[in-house]
């Protein structure tokens, strides 16, 4: 059987970085006999420029019909206009939303070999594994009206934070299962002390987590949550959070890890594909680095984590996808960093020898 991946680069360093995730997945598809059909596609910023079109109809029926999607990030300040009425990062929202994708898996493992990296002290971060589950197709991001308009008093602009019971049920349902794989560990977080669609939330995350006995359960308020995960990161397993507060307590949680250039990130929901698994959206979490774009700088350690991520969601290969993990962690404990980890005595690479070195120890090479 011949698995379809739809490829999509995206901007900035999308093409580096992606470029890189998709020849470990051919390397990876040669060693195990399996059969990955590739099909690439503009999208965001470069597809404005080429149709006029953030996402073309044709490139969404690809992704409907794909069994997963490998992307780069989208958007950059050639595009950053608040009057446009087409902005790159509305491919993104549309994807998610045609595809259901509405639980985003964003893990953070401290690697112990990058832990200065962190500007957190390495006792604090020593030992930190933790998923943040986060709300993808409601919330503030979708909600109407969104709008910019002119009142009484000049200029003004309003978002709508709207979320129903089935949206909060299904993502801390897909929270709680996750938590029973793991360390049975579930944090809910809301900001229920102000706002009526969070004391929704709470009053639903309570509901669910009755059902759920054997997972220990507790609600913290955002801003508490932002600070708890720089004092005691360990001490969190699952998290479950809406849209917006998931987007920026995700942002925060990469410097455990030490750069965002070494986080990766699956979007799931319930539809499946032909192989029995969730159809699914992987990118790194790091923006489209545009400063550092075609000077082959940047990271491409969280693309290609992302595509672990891809054959261990997608297509149910959990075996394949560690042998990723282990070559990206046998490569750092090698000493190799690209310029964003950099260190006193670092063996200093570019973006396409990072991405060799993985390749050459999942083909059993040698430092």
């Amino acid at each position: 059987m011949a698995y379809k991946i739809l490829v999509l680069k995206g901007d900035g360093i999308g093409p580096e970085v992606v470029g890189e995730a998709l020849q470990v997945l051919k390397t990876v598809a040669r060693q195990s006999a399996l059969e990955l059909e590739f099909k690439e596609a503009m999208v965001g910023g470069a597809s404005l420029d080429a149709y006029g079109t953030p996402l073309r109809d044709d490139v969404l029926k690809a992704a409907l019909d794909s069994d997963a999607i490998l992307l780069g990030a989208v958007g950059g300040p050639k595009w950053d206009n608040p009057a446009a009425d087409k902005r790159p990062e509305q491919a993104l929202l549309a994807l998610r939303k045609n595809l259901n994708l509405y639980a985003n898996l964003r893990p953070v493992k401290a690697i112990k070999d990058l832990l200065a990296a962190s500007p957190l002290r390495a006792e604090i971060i020593n030992g930190v594994d933790l998923v943040v589950v986060r709300e993808l197709t409601s919330g503030i991001y979708f909600g109407t009206p969104s709008e910019r308009r002119t009142g009484s008093a000049g200029r003004e602009a309003v978002d709508t934070l709207y979320y129903n019971e089935a949206e909060i049920s299904r993502v801390l349902r897909f929270g709680f299962e996750l938590a029973r794989q793991r360390r049975k560990r579930l944090t809910s977080v809301d900001k229920a002390n102000i706002l009526a669609s969070s004391r929704l939330w709470r009053e639903i995350a309570g509901e669910i987590a009755a059902q759920y006995k054997d997972v220990a359960f507790e609600n913290v308020l955002v801003d508490s949550m932002a600070m708890h995960l720089l004092r005691r990161p360990r001490d969190f397993d699952v998290i479950v959070t809406e849209n917006m507060f998931g987007d920026i307590l995700t942002d925060e949680a990469s410097m455990l890890a030490g750069s965002m250039g070494l986080l990766p990130s699956a979007s799931l929901g319930d539809e499946i594909n032909g192989a029995g698994f969730p159809i699914g959206l992987y990118e790194p979490i790091h923006g489209s680095a545009p400063d550092i774009a075609g000077q082959d700088k940047a990271n491409p350690l969280a693309a290609i984590l992302s595509a672990a991520m891809l054959l261990e969601h997608s297509l149910g290969m959990r075996a394949e996808a560690d042998t990723i993990r282990e070559a990206v962690e046998a490569v750092v404990r090698e000493g190799y960093r690209t310029p964003d980890l950099a260190a006193p005595g670092a063996k200093m690479v570019g973006c396409k020898a990072m991405g060799r070195l993985v390749r050459e120890r999942l083909e059993g090479g040698e430092p």
